[in-house]
């Protein structure tokens, strides 16, 4: 199976750029959280929104509530590839970080991945 690499780029040979199942898996993941709702032409519900809170004001609510919500759509978007095992959502500044514990599906393996986003 080929999986397109994110974001969409041509190799060497000016073919479209493939990348193996983990990287793909991280790709998909930041794609869900870095994409707002009604990004998708197709999917309006699809992206976490998460990007729209960087200037919100810190509380443990405002983080719980985008813990259950990230988790809830990692589920719904990514749960027949993976599982997530542990969520932290935190805002720096102008920063957002995202780090997820995850259980690939396919080889039980573990991994986790940070994610960050802020203003450059």
């Amino acid at each position: 199976m080929i999986n397109v690499d994110f974001p969409l780029h041509f190799d060497s040979f000016g073919h479209t750029a493939a990348t193996g199942r983990d990287e793909h898996i991280h790709d998909m993941i930041e794609q869900f959280l870095f994409t707002n709702h009604g990004e998708r032409v197709n999917r309006p519900d699809f992206g976490s929104g998460l990007l729209q809170l960087i200037f919100a004001p810190n509380s443990a609510e405002l983080a719980a509530t985008l813990q259950f919500t990230i988790q809830a759509g990692l589920q719904r978007w990514l749960g027949d590839v993976l599982e997530v095992q542990a969520l932290d959502v935190v805002s720096d500044d102008a920063a957002l970080r995202v780090s997820i514990q995850y259980l690939v599906r396919q080889t039980g393996e573990i991994h986790t991945d940070e994610f960050v986003r802020g203003l450059t």
